[in-house]
């Protein structure tokens, strides 16, 4: 679906800036280290002076991309967009590290993890691995590594039967639930089928936003793109459901926003895309949504990750989870977990993401619930990593109330 923001220029929204501070104020990641100012002072205050020579240095690349502060501003100045060309810049000129290339390809990564599945998990576990690892690459020793699954969501998918029905819609799954969790595909299928749906799964590559986030937009664009036309293909005129809210708000405004991409097929795509919760949400609203749910006594502790708050669409999970009899729902009233994708991987930049995270931390230890839920798959590795609670996507929650296992 279209944002709110759709049309509106990046660059141009600077000359709104007030210098009210209230993003400064608003930045989890400036509260905590000295190495990033704030993002009016490396996002709208230096982007006056970009002009050939870059002028910024090196502390733009310590905003994370949460995008709190572009959410936050009174004159919808794009801050976070700014701060992400920035950096895209600057890497332009500097050159980005082979440590951020390799993780800006969670497709590759996948790929190349599968033929050695087993030695590769437990390399990503042992200290013997990851010691090296952080003195020669840079990938923080504790950061949460997912494990590579044995069977590819793809490989289930190809010979998964689906089921006729009248009303279809395309699944965009994501890197992550292909090579690592299939589990929550497989769940998303059997929840979307439960409605009466005819579920689409067209092969499909990694969105960009990886790559993206590192300063890489000219790989960015060539897999947004791509990704776009693999989902279009001959699906007609139906919804694009997401289960990952990061990659989600990629297809609906990033790609285009931030990335300047106006293939047909991405501007096309870009208009038909929902989060999954959002689209039940929906068909709830319709009175489509089937609420023939178990009950399912937990008590269960729910983060909004930035990138579903930034989708401005509310919190369409407590929405449709409210509906689950027995279910004790606490709302976890936190901005940021401080991962951000691929940051807080990073050596540099790990203790950043640990101490940004630090409130909601407490608050899961405090509030002691059965589950923590949330709908990005890098916030939960890295919640569940620090934490020791098990965090899953709040589809898992629904799935398991409509009788699946």
């Amino acid at each position: 679906m279209l944002m709110e923001t759709e049309g509106m220029g990046v660059r141009p929204s600077l000359d709104g800036c007030i210098k009210c501070t209230i993003c400064e104020s608003a930045c989890p990641y400036a509260a905590v280290t000295e190495h990033f100012p704030g993002p009016k002072t490396v996002g709208p205050q230096e982007e006056r002076f970009r002009h050939g020579p870059l002028s910024a240095d090196w502390s733009v690349d310590y905003c994370s991309g949460c995008g709190i502060c572009s959410r936050v501003c009174p004159q919808d100045v794009r801050i976070a967009e700014i701060n992400s060309r920035a950096r895209a810049q600057l890497k332009e000129q500097r050159g980005i590290p082979l440590r951020d290339q390799l993780l800006a390809r969670p497709d590759v990564m996948g790929r190349l993890g599968r033929p050695i599945r087993p030695l590769f998990n437990w390399a990503m576990g042992t200290p013997l691995v990851r010691v090296p690892l952080e003195l020669t690459l840079g990938i923080h020793r504790k950061a949460a590594v997912p494990a590579v699954a044995a069977r590819t969501f793809q490989q289930w998918a190809r010979r998964h039967p689906g089921r006729p029905a009248q009303d279809r819609v395309v699944y965009f799954h994501g890197c992550s639930t292909n090579y690592f969790e299939p589990r929550l595909g497989r769940m998303v299928v059997a929840v979307l089928e439960h409605q009466g749906l005819a579920v689409d799964i067209p092969r499909q590559g990694c969105c960009g936003l990886p790559l993206q986030s590192n300063g890489n937009f000219p790989a960015a664009r060539t897999y947004a793109t791509r990704l776009a036309r693999q989902l279009r293909g001959t699906t007609g005129d139906v919804p694009v459901i997401a289960s990952s809210t990061s990659c989600a708000l990629m297809l609906k405004r990033e790609a285009r926003e931030i990335l300047g991409v106006e293939d047909p097929a991405l501007v096309d795509i870009s208009q038909r895309t929902y989060d999954i919760f959002e689209y039940l949400r929906d068909l709830h609203e319709q009175g489509r949504l089937k609420t023939d749910f178990q009950p399912v006594e937990l008590t269960a502790a729910y983060h909004a990750p930035c990138q579903q708050q930034n989708q401005l669409i509310g919190k369409p999970a407590l929405d449709v989870l409210a509906l689950v009899p027995g279910l004790r729902l606490v709302e976890l009233d936190r901005d940021c977990c401080g991962v951000g994708g691929t940051y807080g991987i990073k050596r540099e930049k790990y203790a950043i993401s640990m101490a940004v995270g630090d409130s909601l931390f407490s608050d899961i230890h405090r509030t002691a619930p059965d589950i923590v839920l949330c709908d990005s798959e890098t916030c939960r590795w890295h919640i569940a990593k620090a934490t020791g609670f098990p965090v899953i996507h709040p589809l898992e929650l629904l799935h398991r109330a409509y009788g699946g296992h």
